[in-house]
């Protein structure tokens, strides 16, 4: 059995762990313990005060009860909104309070688009305009060319929660452009696991979303790797019989 930890802020779409680790059919445990999300604004101030290393500490200790053997700060806009720089120092300053190998989904959508083999992607942002391309910005620094950008100027995470599949699919399609190799859709309060796979069908391409990279960055953390369809190209890498 792999125990794998997450950090997850508020209560938005924390749902789609289980669905997650059911598709998985493995010896995989996914443990959630909720951070404080304070203020629910995807603002700049109030997502830097959301992933403050005070609000990720403070649930450290109950994951470390559940044995996890990594944890991942899964909330996008509370870490792509310090840079790349200090979204290093967060994963750090969190892999230090835990005692044990750390991430954050911001860097699971970089390590994924690298895993892919990809390039060029298009993001669909729940986000505001002005935090969209913070993520954008942080995509460009890890290497990733971004061809389009499209925010949907949502505030809170609780409204995002409410979303449902045709949401879902109306911004994975608007932000999609020809010349995009994957589409990427960066909020953990969006519903998408049970929409991967038939996302990529319909657009023809990997779609990365923030709940499906989030559980795979931290299988890469404890060096497992699963094929399940379901949850899209990027857990199709490895081969059906699983070890």
């Amino acid at each position: 059995m792999t125990a794998l930890g997450f950090l997850y802020p508020g209560h938005s779409a924390e749902d789609d762990y289980p669905r997650i680790e059911q598709l998985l059919a493995s010896d995989i445990r996914i443990d959630l313990v909720h951070t404080d999300i304070g203020e629910d604004a995807h603002r700049v101030d109030a997502l830097l005060r959301m992933g403050s290393a005070e609000r990720l500490a403070a649930g450290v200790e109950a994951l470390r009860l559940t044995g996890a053997e990594a944890v991942v700060w899964a909330c996008t806009s509370g870490s792509f909104v310090y840079g790349w720089n200090c979204a290093h120092e967060q994963v750090r300053g969190l892999a230090v309070a835990a005692g044990m190998p750390a991430s954050s989904t911001s860097f699971a959508f970089a390590h994924a688009v690298q895993e892919l083999g990809v390039r060029r992607v298009a993001i669909g942002a729940t986000y505001p305009d002005d935090v969209a391309a913070l993520f954008a910005r942080f995509l460009t620094d890890a290497g990733a060319e971004v061809m389009a950008v499209r925010g949907s100027g949502i505030i809170t995470a609780a409204e995002v929660g409410t979303w449902g599949e045709a949401e879902v699919f109306a911004l994975a399609k608007e932000a999609d452009t020809a010349d995009a190799e994957a589409v990427l859709l960066p909020d953990t309060a969006l519903h998408t696991a049970a929409h991967i796979q038939a996302l990529e069908n319909e657009l023809g391409k990997p779609v990365l979303t923030a709940n499906q990279v989030t559980v795979w960055e931290a299988l890469r953390l404890t060096d497992r790797r699963v094929n399940a369809p379901a949850l899209g190209e990027l857990f199709t890498r490895e081969p059906i019989v699983q070890v």
